[in-house]
């Protein structure tokens, strides 16, 4: 029997994040993610799966970004019964992060049919919250470095990526082949998470290409937000800073906590993080305690540093406020959320500013933003941009094309094959190109919907 692998999402794009790996009429699916950015890819999402999901034996979690579990709702919706297997630091996230996603989605297209914005008449969420927590029943927790079996007579097992919370790569073993996943692998000298594992032997590699062509600047973040917040700060400004709200939101309130702590930043400076997911999020690093670097005092010293806003009605409070302010949001790509909302309210002036905190896909507001563009569309309208617009260089969780190569060759032997996905084309294919003339390793960058051996 033939051992393949389709690739129906994080191919040709950094997003969406599905590989199905089929061998003797089982089928495995390897992260379940949404598709973001261009609205060509999130129209995907509303496509049937191209896999009957009741077909699927089993899914595996990489890690809990939503370009990775986000679709995972839909597909226990529409007939998918088997079991999700993740860490517990992914199960505890998505248990965050998949209510909340349909939360928002039922939100938006409230707003939307209100405001009569919508093309759609009625607007109509993806899934609903209550979908999302159904998925959750469906949870099995396995452990780092030890062996599970998702289908009988296949094995898996989890390895530390770093990247957030419960990332982790996965090693394959099925049909006497072992599949390595790299799921987004987190920099070496990550300010919060561990460094990831060296990679085990495998026959064949998947390996994300997030920032394949890029090399992370040596300026670290505090010394960029630090200038950035003093400047804002200076002008009596509002600073909105749109967080992934699973990871970045608490490398930046641990840097903020640092930077007040060292008199970097004015200690009165008002820190808000508007983002009841991030709020938990940040609750969860005292749960999680060794996953990463930080020590008791300070995961406090950054569950203090801001005034956690949960409810609409303290989120709504906080227009009401003058500067100098600064407002943590999610989503970290301005694709919905609170962010939008404090976005219409400050972007439209000079004084204000807006720091972007990570990789900004293309097509996202986030990305309009950092592109330098005079207008942002939000809520169905082209708002004129005035506010500075500020992009941390060194940010990102993902490790960059040095560490992606070095990763790699820790291998103990080169794989046979190794497939560069979960990267723009461009980012990508520079990968491959570095794979196959510094490595001597066979690369390719898979089409969406293509299949390949395992």
């Amino acid at each position: 029997m033939t051992l393949n692998i389709r690739f129906l999402g994080g191919a040709d794009t950094v997003t969406g994040s599905k590989y199905c790996v089929e061998h003797d009429g089982h089928k495995l699916l390897v992260d379940c993610g949404l598709f973001q950015g261009y609205k060509q890819l999130r129209l995907r999402n509303w496509d049937a799966c191209p896999i009957p999901p009741s077909e699927v034996d089993a899914v595996i979690l990489t890690h809990a970004h939503l370009d990775h579990s986000g679709y995972l709702p839909l597909l226990a919706r529409e007939g998918f019964k088997g079991k999700v297997h993740s860490t517990s630091g992914t199960r505890d996230l998505c248990a965050i992060l998949l209510p909340d996603s349909g939360h928002i989605q039922e939100e938006d297209a409230y707003f939307a049919n209100r405001h009569g914005f919508s093309k759609h008449s009625p607007a109509l969420p993806l899934y609903t919250q209550q979908d999302a927590k159904y998925c959750m029943q469906q949870f099995h927790v396995e452990k780092l470095n030890e062996w599970f079996q998702p289908i009988q007579g296949w094995n898996a097992k989890f390895s530390t990526a770093g990247h957030i919370l419960g990332a982790s790569s996965l090693l394959l073993e099925v049909a006497g082949k072992r599949i390595l996943f790299s799921g987004d692998l987190g920099r070496p000298d990550d300010s919060l998470m561990n460094p990831p594992d060296a990679p085990p032997q495998a026959d064949t590699v998947l390996i994300e290409s997030t920032y394949g062509n890029r090399i992370h600047p040596l300026e670290n973040v505090n010394a960029e937000l630090g200038a950035a917040l003093k400047k804002v700060s200076a002008r009596g400004g509002v600073a909105v800073v749109p967080v992934f709200a699973v990871g970045r939101a608490q490398a930046i309130l641990h840097s903020i906590a640092q930077l007040k702590d060292s008199g970097e930043i004015p200690h009165g400076l008002p820190i808000f993080l508007d983002s009841p997911m991030a709020v938990h999020t940040t609750a969860l690093f005292k749960r999680h305690m060794g996953e990463h670097r930080l020590s008791a005092q300070e995961v406090q010293a950054m569950d203090h540093v801001a005034t956690m806003i949960e409810t609409p009605e303290q989120s709504k409070a906080l227009i009401k406020r003058h500067g100098p302010m600064v407002i943590l949001a999610a989503s970290g790509m301005a694709t919905g959320g609170r962010v939008l909302h404090h976005l219409a309210n400050y972007v439209g002036h000079h004084r204000n500013m807006v720091i972007l905190t990570g990789f900004q896909s293309p097509g996202t507001r986030g990305a309009t933003l950092a592109s330098g563009a005079a207008t942002i569309r939000l809520h169905g309208k082209d708002l004129p941009v005035a506010a500075e617009i500020v992009q941390l260089s060194s940010a990102s969780a993902h490790a960059d094309g040095h560490q992606l190569l070095a990763w790699l060759q820790t291998m103990p032997q080169p794989p046979a094959q190794v497939y560069v996905v979960h990267g723009e084309r461009e980012a990508s294919d520079a990968l491959r190109q570095r794979i196959e003339r510094e490595l001597q390793m066979r690369a390719v960058v898979p089409e969406h919907a293509s299949i390949w051996p395992g």
